[in-house]
């Protein structure tokens, strides 16, 4: 059986279609031909994260953008230390 997506903007119509107490979760999964375990998964992933969730496509949540800058940065300063001690190396030799 193919798995189906389902973009962001449904996924959260139907978390917060469940949030808000309009409708009970069997119920919601049955009108919208959803698997429980999916719509449970999206749930708490809504709860843990908010207007955050289902970010998906390579976009990376807030709370780890910090972390991926700070090591892109160390790589970067890493890249030119690296630079730098072969320059010394090259300039300090003896003509």
């Amino acid at each position: 059986m193919r798995s189906r997506s389902y973009d962001r903007e449904f996924k959260l119509n139907a978390v917060k279609l469940h949030t808000s107490g309009g409708k009970k979760a069997s119920r919601i999964c049955k009108d919208l031909g959803i698997p429980d375990s999916t719509f449970s998964t999206w749930v708490k992933e809504y709860r843990e994260n908010g207007e955050d969730s289902f970010r998906g496509s390579g976009k990376i949540k807030s709370s780890n953008e910090e972390m991926y800058k700070l090591k892109k940065e160390l790589k970067d300063i890493q890249m030119e230390r690296d630079i730098l001690k072969k320059a010394l190396a090259i300039f300090s030799q003896k003509k």
